[in-house]
């Protein structure tokens, strides 16, 4: 008998997903994006994606994880 491994449950296939490729609107066409840190926040990093032809903001993406210790 061959056992096959269980599907993944929703929300588990993926840890973290960053953005290549998303639509502009003022190129009006899937372009290449940068990712820029915008803020450093308590329980995690706020990220902007920008197209790599016009500049213009596409998304935003909040990476959370372990909060950062000073000292």
């Amino acid at each position: 008998m061959v056992r096959r491994a269980a599907p993944p449950k929703p929300g588990q296939a993926f840890e973290e997903l960053q953005a290549s490729v998303l639509f502009c609107g003022r190129c009006r066409a899937p372009q290449p994006v940068r990712e820029r840190l915008l803020l450093v926040l308590p329980n995690g990093e706020l990220y902007e994606y920008l197209c790599t032809a016009c500049g213009e903001s596409v998304g935003k993406r909040t990476l959370t994880g372990a909060p950062l210790v000073m000292g």
